[in-house]
């Protein structure tokens, strides 16, 4: 039986080295593995995972899908976890934020195939709605009030309506630990952490509410979406909350690292959010509800307590 081919559009990224991981570790390698960068590809994981073929793609101009086409060929599940997202560069930016955000030379792409049998399994995020209750559920209005919300939104509406077969996973902060190659950014709980470790007070918003989500949590999400459209070949259009069970704010992150460092509590300085201008609007709480996503994929989600945890170890031993 020939392997499927999955591709991962933003693989050199923190979800999708993750995400390469996981699929390359299934038994068997049931699966060819190709993913797609837009600067230097990360040596380190071309190391780790030597069977992944890595190509250059400029998510604006659609410049390299091409060359997938001749030398991988048409993807039996395409993974979108390319984007701009951090809110701020977002409003700085609104029109790169758009062009990149919204994948429409990737969907163009695709639509060039002959057979429509591809899957877009394609990353979005909480921040599509506007924040002023708890738990919103997958039919709740998107109301985004900034640019990266509003980008996601328009991401969305272009999939749902030009992609025969698609799953949307609206998904919360994602926690976890390093990459193979290390990205750039700075990691939540690996943050939260080294400013405690350092014996300084430091504010913590108290009046924000997320629901994060451990990554080997998102990375079975996406394998199960995966093997389901693989054995089962049905059409799927589907839209889920991709976040953990607990709604906690910033400074309930802060304590939960605190707690299972032994840090002092004290040091953590619970203050509101508008009291920093961070030069974007932020939603003041956009956990979700994800029993959609329990029962459709018969998982259970790790707590954000566990979480903590498992990163935390995985540091001390690394």
């Amino acid at each position: 039986m020939s392997k499927k081919r999955v591709l991962v559009v933003g693989g050199s990224g923190y979800l999708g080295q993750h995400l390469l991981q996981g699929f390359s570790e299934i038994q068997g390698s049931p699966f060819d593995l190709a993913f797609t960068h837009h600067s230097t590809p990360p040596h380190p994981l071309i190391s780790a995972i030597p069977h992944s073929r890595a190509f250059y793609v400029n998510l604006q101009s659609g410049e390299g899908f091409q060359t997938i086409s001749h030398s991988f060929g048409q993807p039996h599940v395409v993974v979108n976890c390319a984007a701009i997202s951090v809110p701020r560069s977002c409003e700085m930016d609104p029109a790169a934020a758009m062009s990149i955000n919204v994948p429409s030379s990737l969907v163009k792409w695709l639509s060039s195939f002959d057979e429509s049998n591809t899957l877009l399994i394609h990353l979005s995020t909480d921040q599509v709605y506007e924040g002023v209750k708890s738990f919103y559920k997958e039919e709740d209005e998107t109301v985004p009030v900034n640019v990266y919300g509003k980008s996601k939104v328009a991401a969305e509406q272009f999939i749902s309506t030009n992609c025969p077969n698609y799953a949307i996973l609206r998904s919360s902060i994602i926690i976890g630990p390093q990459t193979i190659s290390p990205v750039p950014k700075s990691l939540p709980i690996q943050w939260i952490d080294g400013v405690l470790s350092k014996g300084d007070k430091m504010d913590f918003f108290y009046d924000e509410f997320r629901c994060p989500v451990y990554v080997k949590d998102v990375v079975f999400i996406i394998l199960a979406l995966t093997n389901r459209w693989i054995a089962e070949g049905k059409q799927m259009q589907l839209i889920l909350n991709a976040g953990g069970p607990d709604r906690v704010s910033r400074a309930q992150m802060a304590e939960a690292v605190a707690d299972v460092r032994g840090y002092s509590t004290t040091l953590i300085k619970p203050v509101s959010a508008s009291s920093v201008d961070r030069g974007v609007n932020s939603p003041a709480d956009i956990s979700m509800d994800i029993t959609k996503l329990i029962q459709t994929l018969d998982t259970s989600p790790t707590s954000f307590k566990e979480g903590v945890r498992l990163i935390l170890e995985s540091q001390c031993s690394s």
